[in-house]
Order: structure tokens, then sequence, then C-alpha cells
């Protein structure tokens, strides 16, 4: 093993504690971990993503449901137009994509540079979001859940075919949707994010199984190290400021997503 590689699973570790601490994130670490550090390529990354962060949110899951903080009505709601759109989109639509995507004269751009570019726009949009300051985010009060269905249906179905095309669980997406749509209060919209985000990745990634090799002793100890780092996160959670944390990861994503985007256009 590389020490490069040796530093991707302890990288591992930090997508847990993403997840633990904010309900959101691991999966923007996740995959740039995976290709570039582990050397895997974009492609299957994706689908080791859905696992990694699904099985991982699904363990940190378990201590929200203890405490009574996670709604499954909302959950409900919202997953499952996201279930049928991540399933059908990692079963049909990715391994549709043509190889190259683009070509012009010369330039061509591949499957596996248009993926890393699309993940990179994402984790542009998910530090903005993570950066501004939502005033809706600090409700806290718990009254009648008023649920707006189309607009959560509809992001959903959003959250889930981005959740298929590059692996990233939503939760930056999903937890504004829980607390401004369906009224959650934070703590309770971080608990049922992650078992959202648990049950929409792993059916995601059900649908890769038939479509490409999965190398189980790599992928389970990869999740090993992320399940301690929720631990660890969750621990944490109890003593740093979620809002703040929120918004130094923010900065943190806006520049690994300059650096991807200078990596594959300029290297």
């Amino acid at each position: 093993m590389t020490t490069i590689q040796l530093i991707g699973f302890s990288a591992s570790i930090f997508i847990g504690i993403s997840l633990g601490l904010i309900g959101g994130g691991g999966s923007i670490l996740t995959l740039p971990v995976l290709v570039y550090m582990m050397g895997i390529n974009p492609v299957l990354s994706t689908a080791y993503s859905l696992f990694v962060v699904g099985t991982t949110s699904l363990v940190g899951s378990v201590s929200y449901m203890r405490k009574a903080q996670i709604n499954y009505r909302a959950a409900l709601v919202f997953a499952i137009p996201s279930f049928l759109a991540v399933f059908l989109t990692r079963k049909y639509l990715v391994p549709a994509i043509p190889d190259p995507v683009f070509s012009l004269g010369a330039f061509e751009l591949s499957r596996n540079v248009a993926i890393m570019l699309f993940f990179a726009l994402v984790m542009l949009a998910a530090s903005f979001s993570m950066i501004r300051d939502k005033k809706g985010e600090t409700r806290q009060e718990i009254g009648e859940l008023q649920f707006n269905l189309p607009l959560i249906a509809l992001e959903g179905a959003l959250v889930g075919t981005l959740t298929g095309i590059v692996g990233a669980g939503g939760g930056f997406l999903i937890i504004p949707a829980l607390v401004l749509l369906a009224r959650l209060p934070m703590k309770m919209a971080v608990g049922t994010s992650l078992l959202i985000i648990a049950a929409k990745s792993l059916i995601g990634f059900l649908g890769d199984l038939s479509n490409m090799p999965v190398d189980w002793p790599f992928l389970l100890e990869f999740t090993a190290f992320s399940i301690v780092g929720i631990f660890v996160g969750t621990y944490l959670s109890r003593y740093v400021p979620g809002e703040k944390l929120k918004k130094t990861f923010g900065w943190f994503v806006l520049v690994m997503g300059v650096y991807i985007i200078a990596k594959e256009l300029l290297f």
C-alpha cells in the first residue's frame, strides 16, 4: 500500500466525521479521495461512494433514532421519489453516458472527466449553500408539520438524480428542504437527512451491482474507517457549534471544487 493510499484511508475517517457533525458533506469528500488518492476510475468511484456514504449514514442515523430525532413521515414524503430517481439513474442513465461525451476536432471530453467536472460544480453549489446564512435553519420550534408535498417530492427526485450521477448523498440539499418545506428543527432535520441519505444511496448502489465489478475487501475496509469517523463526529456534535463548522467546511469544499476543475481542465 502506497503512502497516498494510507492517507486516503485516513481521509475516509473525515468522511464519517462530516456526516456525524453536519448531516451531510461526506460524499463531497468521498469521490475525490477514491479518485485521486485510491486511484479508482470516476464511474466506479461514484458507485463506491454510494455504498460508503449510505452505510456510514445508516450507522449514524441509529443514534438519532434512539433520541427520537428522526421524523419518519417527512423522510417518507421526501424519499419515495428520490429512491426511484437514484435507482433508475444508476441502472440506466449512467451506463448510457457516451464516452467521449463531447468532441470537437481534436478536443474530446471523456466520460470520466465529465463526471468529475459535474461533481466539481455540485461541490461549488454545496459550498455556497453551507457558507451563506439561512435564517430558516435556525428554527427550533416543533409544531404541526406543514408539508409542501409537490416541492418536497420534486426536490426528492432532483436529489435522487444527482445522487445517481455523482454518488453524492445530497445532504446539503436535503436539510434545507426538511427545515424550510417540512418545518423540522435543525437537529431533527440532520437525523432525518442521514436516514434518507442511507436509504437512497444504498438503493442506488444496488443498481450498480449488475453493471460493474466490486472489490468488496477494499470497499468494506474503506467503509469501516468512515464508520469510525461518524462515531467521532456524532460525539463532537455535542460540543462544536454546527453552523460555525458548516461554514468552515463550506470554504474547504469551495477550494476543493476549484481544484478539481483546474486539475481536470488544465493538467
